[in-house]
């Protein structure tokens, strides 16, 4: 039922999401020079920064494959769930003077963020087969699959910002307590190093992280040109599922006394 009204919700208020969309490109790029040409250099430069630091300084590398493809694989997949995550967490609270007007389901707000971002991410991907090509990875048949990993990112991603945007209303210190977790969250990904090079008593802990999954299933296109196993598909699927109900289940539980804390 919950679902069935989200859907015609969506058809509803289709040409609103599009808008609050379009309101976050043009906020985001006003006044800048290069615009949307950021989208494209920032993860080149982040790279290139992390590259010099991590491959020259403390020595990292991935045998048999580029380093730059490894480390921007991982860093676009990880830059996007950061992000939209962080954004979805401030928007109901940055949307209270809209929804203190009119009924709009409070849901959009942050699933309009994720999309924007979203979009932000496939931009990305263009210096990412930049690098391929550059480094000499190429592209293979098996890039077809990427999208599954893409839209288990983004059901995972979704299912964390609606259970942030949710908590954040009630507890404002989580903008601050989540800056620390996604910090602690990046190292213990695998963007930068490879999951081999930690103690084999801490690799189980580490493939708890559903990011480490996504991330794993993209390279294994991508860097080794081979189909991920079934037991990666399974658990992609299953751990993006799982956050993107308990996400709804959360949201939806507590959307209706936003409106006495915001």
């Amino acid at each position: 039922m919950f679902l069935k009204n989200v859907m015609i919700n969506l058809k509803r208020y289709s040409f609103l999401l599009q808008q609050l969309v379009s309101r976050d490109f043009k906020v985001k790029y006003k006044r800048s020079v290069l615009g949307i040409v950021w989208s494209l250099l920032y993860p080149l430069l982040t790279m290139t920064v992390m590259a010099i630091v991590f491959s020259n300084v403390f020595r990292f590398s991935t045998p048999g494959v580029s380093y730059l493809a490894y480390l921007l694989s991982g860093l676009v997949m990880f830059n996007y769930f950061s992000e939209a995550s962080n954004l979805a967490m401030s928007s109901v609270v940055g949307s209270f003077s809209l929804l203190n007007k009119i009924y709009i389901p409070k849901y959009i707000f942050p699933l309009s963020k994720c999309l924007f971002v979203g979009i932000n991410f496939l931009l990305t991907l263009i210096p990412l087969y930049i690098v391929l090509f550059a480094t000499g990875t190429g592209i293979n048949i098996y890039h077809i699959f990427l999208p599954y990993a893409f839209v288990c990112l983004f059901m995972f991603t979704l299912g964390m910002g609606f259970i942030l945007s949710a908590v954040s209303v009630f507890l404002r210190d989580m903008f601050y307590i989540y800056g620390i977790i996604v910090m602690m969250w990046t190292y213990l990904t695998p963007i930068m190093y490879d999951i081999s090079m930690i103690s084999t008593k801490l690799q189980p802990i580490l493939k708890l992280n559903p990011l480490y999954h996504y991330i794993n299933f993209a390279r294994e296109i991508i860097l080794y040109g081979r189909i991920p196993q079934p037991f990666t598909w399974a658990v992609c699927l299953i751990s993006s599922a799982i956050v993107l109900f308990i996400g709804v289940i959360v949201f939806k539980k507590t959307q209706d006394k936003f409106i006495y804390y915001v």
